[in-house]
């Protein structure tokens, strides 16, 4: 991995970190309350740059666990189960729950 490659990576995880770090006293506070008066541009921000990347990570990887146990749900007979919890509940959480709203 060249240099510029390496410290751009170095960057990143450095800026995540200190967002994280920097948010997470306002998001402590924002798991009182989720009303839409009571959520504010950082918890926002924290949640478009963060968390929905994860809850769209988390969906697709979701979906990829969910095929290959597909065999096993049909015969253990909890298929449906299977898909709200590998796949149903992470696309709620990445797509249907309000910007900033950390709990939905």
């Amino acid at each position: 991995m060249g240099t510029v490659k390496k410290k751009s990576l170095v960057f990143l995880i450095a800026a995540v970190l200190l967002f994280t770090w920097a948010a997470s006293p306002v998001l402590a506070k924002e798991k009182q309350s989720i009303t839409g008066e009571d959520r504010n541009a950082v918890s926002m921000m924290f949640d478009l740059v963060l968390l929905r990347p994860l809850g769209l990570a988390a969906t697709v990887i979701g979906t990829a666990f969910f095929v290959v146990s597909l065999p096993f749900s049909i015969l253990g007979g909890n298929t449906g189960e299977a898909a709200k919890k590998l796949m149903v509940e992470p696309a709620k959480y990445t797509f249907t729950r309000p910007l900033g709203a950390e709990d939905y």
